[in-house]
């Protein structure tokens, strides 16, 4: 039996916060955006921090709060205020935050805070300068974690009692630093407790110092985390591996770890030390998407916002929509959430394949899970290879007999032959095959790179809209799936997909409508 006192290897953590002593892990300070951390302590600032679910903010105020408190100058307090969720009254979201800072004093030996009154809608500013005088003189530094979770009256006397102590800030009177953390910039919270009306100068906490976030992994993080097992037991990895797993992954913490657990971990043996390389984590990544794991389905669940809507069908078309710029309110919540990102080469795009990949699946399962099974098309060849004619008229036969029935119960109306498409293809290839997706807002298009018994397909969709002419988009979609093949396999079969959206088409008989045609090497598809 494994004494339990002797450390196991450490890994890949992908379940609450890491710490160095279980788990590989970089000091996470160093991602910090625009924040002066040693200047909020010693100029008694106050401040923001916001970054989307699972890049490593609470790793990363437990992480500062220890570092803090190795030293003899000042105490620092992690406060989760998550027991507030969904509590909208003032009195009772304060006695939960007093119930949660009295918890922590007692976790970790710090003199708990008693109030003789713990009934008042402003006992959390009695509560904090308790505690300031309780670890006087040493100053108080507070981490509120979670505040996203806040809401309406609650919100605002939260954000009002601690500017109430603002002023009066120094150690053994009120805390001399405080952050607030969360997923979204605080200006957004305060922008809905007030009924959408945008803060103004009387705005409840408009002492913050900074608003910082937290980035992403950068490709040589990426080296440095799996270099930590390397050390430690000799594993190593290929670069072609660390390039497919920044590329899937946009450098997201959690899918990075993610990756590599599941590579070292479930593909391989956790006792084995053979090398890491590329398909080790593609598998990875098929089974991180087919698990739905709590952090990647929660995601879809955002789909059905109206104001996240907006913007992801946006993307998933390739419109042009000039009013979802950067300072678009719904553009905001979609990139705090980490949803999406936006680069001066590419536009809006969803934040990293495997966001896409599940995005996609969330939007399409209805259509997957009600198409017929793939064993009543069409759609190989007698040496068991794809047949992408043949599929792509199945395709066409059932978009005659379904499409307009079936989107009449979509909710992204705009991107359901999209989904549709995307949808029939899944059905025929999952587990014998993969799709890659490129989707860019303002782009026109959805391109799909299809790989079945490592032979690729390029498929690209595009829609004739009422304002477009059939042979504008057609002459663009060809130069447009030429250069996309060329990047993928300038030798694979390309086919451009057609859907004529113009209500005066929709009245025309099938027949005009569905057909076949080939430009050079394309196989045009009109849908």
């Amino acid at each position: 039996m494994q004494n339990p006192s002797k450390r196991a290897v450490r890994f890949f953590n992908t379940t609450g916060p890491c710490n160095p002593y279980d788990h590989y892990m970089l000091p996470p300070a160093d991602r910090l955006v625009g924040a002066q951390l040693d200047r909020y302590i010693r100029d008694k600032l106050y401040w923001v921090l916001h970054a989307p679910r699972q890049t490593g903010k609470t790793t990363f105020l437990q992480s500062w709060m220890r570092e803090i408190n190795s030293g003899d100058e000042a105490v620092a307090c992690y406060v989760s205020v998550e027991d507030c969720q969904g509590v909208t009254g003032r009195a009772e979201a304060m006695r939960t935050m007093y119930k949660a800072i009295c918890r922590f004093a007692q976790s970790t030996g710090l003199p708990v805070p008693v109030i003789e009154d713990n009934s008042t809608e402003g006992m959390l500013a009695a509560v904090l300068t308790k505690w300031a005088g309780l670890v006087a003189p040493k100053p108080l530094i507070v981490l509120f974690d979670e505040v996203d979770v806040l809401e309406g009256e609650a919100l605002i006397s939260f954000l009002r009692q601690l500017r109430g102590g603002f002023a009066a800030r120094r150690p053994g009177i009120f805390p001399v630093s405080i952050a607030l953390v969360g997923m979204r910039d605080l200006k957004d919270y305060i922008t809905a407790a007030k009924g959408g009306s945008s803060p103004n100068p009387g705005s409840p906490f408009n002492i913050k110092e900074d608003s910082a976030m937290l980035a992403n992994f950068q490709k040589n993080d990426i080296a440095k985390l799996f270099a930590q097992r390397t050390a430690e037991t000799g594993q190593q990895i290929t670069g072609e591996a660390l390039d497919y797993v920044y590329g899937q992954s946009g450098g997201q913490p959690w899918i990075v770890n993610s990756l590599f657990k599941r590579a070292t971990m479930r593909i391989l043996n956790e006792e084995s030390r053979e090398t890491v390389t590329a398909d080790h984590l593609l598998q990875a990544r098929e089974q991180m998407i087919e698990a739905r794991e709590t952090h990647l389905d929660a995601l879809g669940v955002r789909l059905r916002d109206p104001k996240i809507k907006a913007v992801i069908e946006t993307i998933f078309t390739g419109a042009n929509d000039p009013s979802l710029g950067r300072t678009n309110p719904d553009v905001e919540l979609s990139m705090d959430l980490g949803l999406i990102t936006w680069k001066s080469e590419t536009g809006f795009t969803i934040a990293n394949p495997i966001y896409e990949e599940i995005l996609t699946r969330y939007l399409n399962s209805g259509y997957h899970d009600n198409l017929p099974p793939p064993s009543s098309w069409q759609w190989q060849k007698q040496d068991g290879s794809l047949d992408m004619d043949a599929l792509l008229g199945e395709f066409q036969r059932f978009w005659r007999k379904h499409s307009a029935i079936w989107e009449q119960k979509a909710d992204y109306t705009e991107a359901f032959p999209h989904l549709l498409l995307t949808a029939f293809l899944q059905r025929v290839l999952n587990g014998g095959g993969r799709i890659e997706r490129e989707s860019a807002a303002g782009r026109g298009r959805m391109d799909l790179a299809v790989e079945y018994r490592k032979a690729w397909y390029i498929i690209e969709i595009k829609l004739i809209h009422p304002w477009d002419t059939p042979e504008e988009v057609r002459q663009e979609g060809l130069e447009q799936i030429c250069r996309y093949r060329d990047t993928v396999d300038p030798a694979a079969p390309a086919y451009l997909v057609v859907f004529d959206r113009r209500p005066e088409t929709r009245q025309k008989p099938w027949e005009e409508r569905i057909g076949w045609d080939t430009e050079d090497t394309v196989r045009v598809v009109r849908c």
